[in-house]
């Protein structure tokens, strides 16, 4: 993933990051806008964001019953990994609208189907001056009610600060 800056016209609209980053999702990124991504919470090193459960996201599942939903894909939670996992470091830089953010590298480890929404949550692991790494947890609400960890990852991300 390669994220440049919200255009300079979005600041005046936007008293803050968040509504920042929603609208560029929302304007800029037509494949996480199709996803219907959203930015839920932002803080100092932390961010959250969620895609809604969809049938268009889902694996093909021919042994599942009529009433049983379908997975996930899990490309689904590995974009919302790296994207908040990049986006994450925007609240941990000292100019968040200049910099440049691209994907280094990216760890995903699946850990159980999801079948509801997916929430992933990114915290800053260090933010330095031309690299920064981020970790992430994501979870969905399992048939049966409860909330619990779908997949974790990391991402390192190159910071183009400028100059």
């Amino acid at each position: 993933m390669t994220e440049d800056a919200p255009p300079m016209e979005a600041r005046d609209e936007f008293d803050d990051l968040e509504g920042l980053l929603q609208r560029a999702l929302e304007e800029d990124h037509e494949f996480l806008a199709w996803l219907d991504t959203s930015v839920d919470n932002v803080g100092d090193g932390t961010m959250t964001m969620s895609i809604p459960y969809d049938e268009k996201l889902t694996n093909t599942r021919p042994n599942g019953t009529p009433d049983e939903k379908a997975d996930l894909h899990g490309g689904v939670a590995a974009t919302l990994i790296d994207t908040v996992g990049g986006l994450s470091l925007r609240t941990a830089i000292d100019d968040p609208f200049e910099a440049r953010i691209a994907t280094i590298n990216l760890n995903v480890n699946y850990l159980r189907p999801a079948t509801a929404d997916l929430v992933a949550t990114a915290d800053v692991i260090r933010a330095g001056s031309s690299v920064g790494v981020s970790e992430i947890a994501v979870e969905s609400t399992t048939p049966d009610g409860e909330t619990k960890l779908v997949a974790i990852g990391q991402g390192a991300y190159r910071i183009f600060q400028p100059q």
